[in-house]
C-alpha cells in the first residue's frame, strides 16, 4: 500500500521543475522520465513477488496522481455521494484519457525506448462515507449514486453496488493516529 500524504505537494513541485526541457527532444524525455518514475520503481518490487500494489492518490489531478496512473493497470475511484465529488469523476476520466493519449504519443517518438505505452482502465466507482438509514443510503446520497450510474463519459462509468458506510465513532480519531 502506497498511501497519500499531505507532503506530496512538495514532491509535486519538485517533479514539475523537472518537466522542462531546452528542446522538444529533451522535453519528451523529461515527460516520460518524470511521469514514468513510479512505474519504474514498482517494476523493481514486482520482481520481489508482489502481485498487487494499492496506490492512494490525492483528490486532484497533479503530477503525483499522473505518475500513479502511468504506473497502474486499473483505477478504483472512491468518492463521496455528493455534488462536488461526483462532478469531479467526469473530469478525472477525461483527464485520464488525455494523459493516456499524450503519454502514448511521447512513447511513439521516444528514441531511447525509455517507456512503454499505457492503458490504465477504470474498474469503477465505489461510494464511501455513506450515511445509512433503515439499512439503505439516505435519500440525498442515493440520488447522487443513481445519477452517477447513468453518467456516460464517454462511456458509462461502472459503479459498484457495495459502498462503505460512514462511522464517525469508529473513524473520527483515525487521522490523529495516522490511520
Amino acid at each position: 500500500m502506497i498511501a497519500s500524504h499531505v507532503e506530496l505537494i512538495n514532491i509535486d513541485l519538485e517533479l514539475a521543475v523537472q518537466l522542462s526541457g531546452a528542446s522538444l527532444r529533451q522535453a519528451t524525455r523529461n515527460f516520460l522520465r518524470v511521469h514514468g518514475r513510479l512505474a519504474q520503481g514498482l517494476g523493481q518490487i514486482q520482481k520481489e513477488g508482489y502481485q498487487w500494489v494499492l496506490i492512494d492518490c490525492p483528490p486532484y489531478f497533479n503530477i503525483v496522481t499522473k505518475t500513479a496512473m502511468v504506473a497502474s493497470d486499473y483505477l478504483l475511484i472512491p468518492t463521496k455521494a455528493d455534488y462536488l465529488s461526483t462532478l469531479g469523476i467526469g473530469y478525472l476520466i477525461n483527464s485520464l484519457n488525455t494523459l493516456k493519449r499524450d503519454y502514448n504519443e511521447y512513447v511513439k517518438v521516444d528514441e531511447w525506448k525509455f517507456a512503454r505505452a499505457i492503458n490504465p482502465r477504470v474498474l469503477g466507482v465505489i461510494f464511501n462515507m455513506i450515511q445509512v438509514y433503515a439499512e439503505s443510503p439516505i435519500a440525498a446520497q442515493r440520488s447522487y449514486m443513481e445519477k452517477l450510474k447513468s453518467l456516460k463519459i464517454p462511456v458509462p462509468v461502472p459503479v459498484f453496488e457495495n459502498y462503505l458506510r460512514e462511522n464517525k465513532t469508529a473513524y473520527a480519531a483515525s487521522p490523529e493516529s495516522g490511520i
